[in-house]
């Protein structure tokens, strides 16, 4: 049996019993708004995710304000979130003077963010592949020597909308690059949506066969044609154990227009509550955090699950 509002749980075989959720809202997910989120609302939302047991949340980027003017308030934000215990607080960097700028704060994870395909490197980083990737590894190289843990984000790794499929070999020579730079995990990002299980499934193992372990892979999925559950679960079966995900659905990028919201974080723990893997989250609460910051935006959410949990506020 199962509590209102909950899943029945019927566990699977040969999936992870645990999955840590890597929180993106606070900066994937906002970092798309049209008009600026108050600092103090953005860190009462981390506050709340904290609260409702998520144990990653990445709270913000140190990129330049023209480039990402819904996140110029890293120096505001940052120093809000001191009282937290026990929740890591990544935040992403693009250069030596975003790093320098998080150190200072007190950052103790930050996460680069590199492209598999040189179409989207030059739209999102001005560069060539090769060229980003000479620009991360003297941050990585410099994070490591401070003791910070690194996240390598590899965004179009199943589909670039101007370069179609992306080559499986290509994907894997980016993420053996970050690796050997000194990245402590990647996360293999689906930024338009495009992917299907059996393409997740036949990327991870091309991984494994050229040396990058499952056990530093996580995966971020978009739900442009509603795949972003199915390729989860293909990955989940594989061994993955961490999956990003974005508190209401939030999100998108803004350099690939055709990307629609990320993987919502509520439909996820109600599958893995279904399936009886831990999180650690409470999803009443979860979903009460995304009501109220949907009404902070002035519109619903759209994750199904919020809906479907709190119809009346929706």
């Amino acid at each position: 049996m199962s509590a209102p509002g909950l899943p029945m749980v019927v566990p699977a075989q040969d999936l992870p019993e645990r999955v840590r959720i890597h929180e993106v809202g606070p900066r994937d997910g906002l970092q798309n708004e049209k008009s600026a989120v108050p600092t103090e609302v953005k860190a009462e939302f981390i506050h709340r995710l904290a609260d409702a047991g998520l144990t990653t949340v990445e709270a913000t980027s140190f990129v330049r304000p023209e480039w990402v003017p819904q996140l110029a308030d890293a120096e505001q934000l940052f120093p809000l979130l001191g009282d937290l215990r026990g929740v890591a607080l990544p935040v992403l960097v693009p250069n030596r003077r975003g790093l320098d700028r998080a150190l200072a704060l007190g950052a103790r994870r930050i996460a680069v963010f590199a492209s598999a395909t040189e179409s989207f490197a030059k739209a999102n980083l001005n560069r060539t592949l090769d060229e980003s990737l000479a620009v991360f590894e003297p941050v990585v190289r410099h994070a490591k020597d401070e003791g910070v843990h690194v996240r390598g984000y590899v965004s179009m790794c199943f589909g670039d909308p101007w370069e179609g499929a992306v080559p499986l070999h290509q994907v894997v020579r980016v993420c053996r690059a970050l690796m050997a730079m000194g990245c402590d995990e990647l996360s293999l990002g689906d930024t338009i949506g495009v992917a299907t299980p059996g393409h997740v499934l036949e990327l991870l193992a091309a991984l494994n066969e050229e040396g990058v372990p499952t056990n530093v892979l996580g995966v971020h999925f978009h739900d442009t044609y509603g795949q972003a559950l199915a390729n989860t679960y293909a990955a989940l079966e594989h061994g993955v154990t961490t999956v990003d995900a974005s508190a209401g659905g939030l999100g998108g990028c803004p350099y690939a227009k055709s990307a629609t919201g990320n993987l919502a974080t509520e439909d996820l723990v109600w599958m893995l509550q279904g399936l009886g893997i831990e999180t650690g989250v409470d999803l009443g609460r979860l979903t009460a955090t995304s009501v109220w910051l949907a009404e902070q935006l002035g519109r619903s959410s759209p994750s199904r699950t919020v809906r479907a949990l709190s119809p009346k506020d929706q």
